[in-house]
């Protein structure tokens, strides 16, 4: 098994106008993803010149997500024990290698539409803010083990984030016409032939799962 998690059944971080941008497919409830993004974080921070982050929300529920928009958790996805059991021993494998807390390896229970409703909102009407509210999206779930599918918790992370009106999740979380697009965004992402996030794509290349920074490096750079 990959670095990534797999579905079989937006703008960017405005970081000094960047030239370049690289494309991350990804979906917050998947470790690799949460992963993925500190290796990018490291890859970033050794670079000269700025790399704009243009994320694609991904959903990796859709195979058990109802009309409503709700899980349906019975569903047999074809993820087994033995599934869950590789995806954990990679986590672990992965938080030694990029030095990473976790408060847990595993959120089956965790539906990230909401957070993601609410990040694509945000993206769009304070970009400015939306990476600290991305990051805090990420902590908020596999560092202090909280449920960002709550509204609740949705709240706390928008008032700790500069810049960013509270009320932009409850905005957010009724707005059908977002959640319509959205639900485009997730269809356009599966159409472009991603299967599994993490998925970091440049220039016509890709590279999938919580790949090193020098293989972000590579992708890139074309070293």
């Amino acid at each position: 098994m990959s670095n990534a998690h797999s579905d079989d059944a937006a703008g960017g971080d405005p970081a000094d106008d960047p030239t370049e941008s690289i494309t991350v497919y990804s979906d917050y409830v998947c470790p690799f993803c949460y992963l993925g993004r500190r290796s990018l974080a490291e890859y970033r921070e050794t670079r000269e010149e700025p790399l704009a982050v243009d994320w694609h929300p991904f959903d990796l529920r859709a195979g058990k997500r109802n009309p409503d928009g709700t899980v349906d958790h019975e569903v047999d996805d074809g993820k087994g024990d033995e599934y869950y059991a590789q995806a954990r021993e990679n986590v672990r494998r992965l938080q030694e290698q990029y030095g990473v807390d976790m408060a847990q390896e595993i959120a089956t229970d965790v539906d990230s539409l909401p957070a993601q409703l609410v990040s694509v909102h945000v993206k769009e009407t304070a970009p400015e803010a939306w990476p600290a509210f991305d990051d805090a999206v990420f902590a908020a779930l596999w560092r202090e083990g909280r449920d960002i599918g709550d509204r609740e918790v949705l709240v706390d992370i928008a008032e700790d984030v500069e810049g960013l009106d509270a009320d932009a999740v409850d905005v957010a979380l009724g707005d059908d016409d977002l959640r319509e697009r959205v639900t485009e965004l997730f269809d356009a992402a599966r159409q472009r032939g991603i299967t599994g996030v993490p998925t970091f794509a440049f220039d016509g290349h890709a590279a999938r799962g919580a790949v090193p920074p020098e293989q972000l490096e590579r992708l890139v750079e074309g070293a």
